[in-house]
């Protein structure tokens, strides 16, 4: 991080604990901004709610849940919910610090069916796997989009990344793609919540980078589904390849790295 960077950096810090109600006693100014030790949450996560007892599985798309399965979908579900309700406040104000759209807010929760579509895609491709272990693997369930215009991308990625590790520690994930010369462009990050430990995800784009994501989303899922063709999934990935190939680089975009 350049001289300048480190300057904005510690002065937005100082923002963010005011705007993020931490206090002075959990800050320490160190050479690189400003950092916070285990900071409280503003308020407690809401109650959990009851266990759902659902009779029946679920089914979709050549996939399936059993009863318990399906139950076991459904709390995880309850978990995330609850979870939004303590990180989003939290991430709106990141995201006017870094002077970030929010993209996308309204999908920050991953649809019932898309996510157990997901879960029983794990549980298909892995056998022997069970229902804890794939649920363990899923880091999307609450998903957020920080965009900024390309030539902002790089500085905004940097200041937002920082607030988000001093607020919740280290990311557990760091997936960036923008070096990359073939398929997805962007940063994908996932992060544990202090209280719930549910992990939810945020991703860091361009205009155009989430435009190329949202336009192959349906072929990666097609890609995804048991009874593609090793064939269809070919020529699937070369029309990805296609699309991201055409989106702009960010001038340093391809260095970040987690803070």
């Amino acid at each position: 991080m350049t001289m300048m960077r480190r300057a904005a950096a510690a002065a937005l810090g100082t923002a963010l604990a005011a705007a993020l109600n931490l206090t002075a006693a959990h800050a320490v100014t160190t050479t690189g901004g400003t950092a916070f030790k285990n900071a409280p949450l503003a308020a407690p996560a809401p109650a959990p709610a009851p266990a759902r007892e659902l009779d029946e599985g679920w089914q979709g798309d050549g996939l399936s849940l059993s009863p318990e399965e399906n139950n076991a979908v459904e709390e995880f579900l309850s978990e995330a919910r609850r979870t939004e309700e303590v990180i989003s406040p939290r991430l709106r104000n990141i995201a006017q610090l870094s002077r970030a759209e929010l993209a996308g807010f309204d999908q920050r929760l991953k649809s019932p069916d898309s996510l157990k579509r997901k879960v029983a895609t794990s549980l298909a491709d892995h056998p022997g796997q069970n229902i804890d272990e794939a649920l363990a693997g899923i880091g999307d369930s609450l998903r957020y989009t920080f965009q900024w215009p390309t030539d902002r991308y790089t500085d905004g990625v940097t200041l937002a990344a920082t607030f988000v590790s001093a607020w919740q520690g280290p990311a557990v994930r760091w997936k960036n793609t923008w070096g990359s010369k073939t398929g997805y462009k962007g940063i994908n990050t996932n992060w544990d919540e202090s209280s719930t430990q549910h992990r939810f995800e945020i991703q860091f784009h361009t205009p155009e980078s989430r435009d190329a994501a949202l336009t192959t989303h349906g072929l990666y899922e097609e890609q995804r589904l048991p009874g593609t063709s090793p064939e269809r999934a070919g020529e699937l990935q070369r029309q990805m390849d296609e699309i991201f190939g055409a989106v702009t680089v960010p001038a340093g975009a391809a260095q970040l790295t987690a803070p």
